[in-house]
């Protein structure tokens, strides 16, 4: 199925003691590119979510966020440097020794100077962490791959339209190019005949510059090719997994193929219908750019 770059999606849940909230946004991109932003104090699993986002998502820039709000108490410590307290201490006495000062050396006093003081948790069960984000993940992600699917739905429908277009416009190239070297034989008849005054002149010299000029004209190879073009156009988007490449790989090959038709043409008609074929190549181009 034809997937959009484009996408959003979001999980949440409580699980394991935490509230988890997963977020996941991407847009188009030529490669696969993912940037994380995390809740401090879980980075240890951004390396992790990354690599996991990655195995569901091959193309787009992709801009996760992860927030994590603890529910449960967990094992706290708070340890005392007995050695820079003693030191404040000692300082603390100099000073009003010194100076004869009469505030005494007070816990208050101490508690200003956090140094003193560290905090220690009890570490994450970094397994039990992820499983629950990675729960969310999944939630997040299957509505996130739901509203790429939508749009590449809407994508594939969009293409399949202008490749029919241009399928059309291609028949009527073929239909008007034998008219061109008629209208060119014709001609060359005339012109000839006006130069001779006993009206004689070489019949095959005049079908040889006609053959000439018809090769010089034909577009019958361009065409086929182009026919061929979409042909593959179609099975590339009614197809599974990514496409997106190849499919900008062929209109570049269309693109080709239609600007060999523009400089070959000698017929005003032809010259309008390859501006129009152009255009819509460029418009499938564009489209294409936001195809996964």
């Amino acid at each position: 199925m034809l997937r959009s770059m484009t996408g959003y999606g979001r999980g949440e849940r409580t699980l394991g003691g935490r509230h988890i909230v997963f977020e996941i946004k991407s847009v188009n991109h030529k490669y696969f590119e993912c940037n994380a932003r995390i809740t401090r104090g879980y980075l240890f699993l951004e390396d992790k979510l990354k690599a996991y986002v990655q195995s569901k998502i091959s193309r787009g820039k992709v801009d996760v966020f992860l927030q994590i709000e603890t529910l449960e108490e967990t094992d706290v410590q708070v340890l005392v440097n007995h050695s820079l307290a003693s030191a404040y201490v000692q300082a603390f006495q100099e000073l009003k020794e010194r100076y004869g000062l009469a505030d005494e050396v007070s816990l208050p006093l101490l508690s200003k100077y956090t140094d003193i003081f560290s905090v220690h948790k009890a570490p994450e069960d970094e397994e039990a962490v992820w499983e629950s984000v990675r729960q969310v993940a999944d939630e997040a992600i299957a509505s996130f791959l739901r509203m790429r699917e939508t749009e590449g739905a809407r994508l594939k429908e969009d293409i399949l339209e202008k490749a029919e277009a241009i399928v059309s416009l291609v028949e009527q190239v073929e239909q008007i190019t034998p008219e061109t070297v008629d209208a060119y034989r014709e001609r060359l008849r005339t012109k000839i005949e006006e130069l001779l005054e006993d009206n004689r002149f070489d019949e095959q010299r005049l079908l040889t510059e006609v053959a000439i000029f018809a090769d010089k004209v034909a577009v019958d190879e361009e065409t086929v090719r182009l026919r061929s073009h979409f042909l593959q156009l179609r099975k590339l988007l009614e197809s599974d997994g990514p496409v997106g490449r190849k499919i900008d790989f062929l209109v570049q090959e269309m693109n080709r193929e239609a600007n060999t038709i523009g400089s070959k043409s000698v017929n005003a008609k032809i010259a309008y219908l390859v501006v129009d074929i152009k255009a819509l190549i460029e418009k499938i181009r564009e489209q294409v750019q936001n195809v996964e």
